[in-house]
């Protein structure tokens, strides 16, 4: 058999450094499991404090917010089997959004358009390109004026680019909120993300599903992380990173998944309708 390739980004902490953890346990050791992010020192020690049994982890530097960079590895990989598209900019209740606004769509949004651009057209039959978004990247979590133009948004990637673009730029120009893209960035972040998911996936559907390929967004559920404590006023119910890692890691090892997961917004094993969504049950902390 070829030896599989795995590939996880922001992975040096969090559900990251879980799924290279659920990842690196589960395959061969012929096989391999990317651990990326861009601090160096962070990144080697992080691969460092993994198993030592099961697939090997290699320690990459890889800044997803340099779109040549993701570019360089997908060229110098050739294939894969796995990817992962976890990197995400933190950000606090109390931060101004237009001080974060950049920082967030080009970690969140523009780095996993680069991603989904580059590896994609790399992944082996049976391959899976998973983009870890979240519940509230559904259509009903936002404004009712601007959801149209969301919805139209998916046909295709470069129509998602330029949504990316006009949201930012009305958070700069301080009518975000006039506009209907509201106050709280996480939330356009997260449609977008998971219009660009359906926008490749839709592109890509016939000529993947044939070769048994999944594209799809995942949301994992709530995680008791230091970037999620400052938004939720209860975490009684949150899991922890290696919990949200476990029902992804199987769907990424799984060769006979669901392929109406393709294009969509999957939690815990099910797909979460575009339109509709689910409720988010914990009350965001607003100050």
């Amino acid at each position: 058999m070829i030896p599989r390739t795995a590939l996880v980004t922001g992975a040096n902490q969090g559900l990251g450094r879980a799924l290279v953890d659920g990842l690196a346990a589960r395959l061969h050791p012929r096989d391999r499991v990317l651990l990326t992010g861009r601090d160096p020192a962070r990144v080697r020690a992080a691969a460092a404090a993994t198993p030592s049994t099961g697939a090997r982890v290699e320690a990459r530097v890889l800044d997803v917010r340099d779109p040549e960079a993701i570019a360089a590895l997908a060229a110098e990989l050739g294939e894969v089997d796995i990817v992962f598209s976890n990197a995400t900019a933190r950000m606090t209740p109390q931060d101004d959004p237009a001080d974060r606004v950049d920082a967030v769509a080009q970690t969140n949004n523009r780095a996993t358009h680069a991603v989904l651009r580059e590896f994609a057209p790399r992944l082996r039959p049976g391959g899976r390109l998973f983009v870890v978004a979240s519940a509230l990247g559904t259509l009903d979590k936002l404004d009712e004026r601007v959801r149209p133009r969301f919805a139209a948004a998916a046909a295709s990637l470069a129509a998602v680019e330029e949504l990316t673009t006009q949201w930012c730029d009305a958070v700069h120009a301080g009518r975000a909120e006039r506009d209907g893209f509201g106050t709280w960035l996480n939330i356009p972040s997260k449609v977008l993300q998971v219009a660009a998911v359906r926008a490749v996936a839709r592109e890509r559907r016939a000529a993947d599903l044939t070769a048994g390929r999944i594209v799809a967004a995942l949301c994992p559920g709530l995680i008791d992380t230091d970037a999620s404590r400052p938004w939720f006023a209860d975490m009684s119910q949150a899991q922890t990173p290696a919990q949200a890692a476990a029902w992804p890691v199987d769907a990424a090892l799984d060769p006979a998944l669901d392929p109406a997961f393709h294009g969509e917004l999957v939690q815990f094993g099910r797909v979460v309708p575009w339109t509709t969504g689910v409720p988010v049950p914990h009350r965001a902390v607003t100050a």
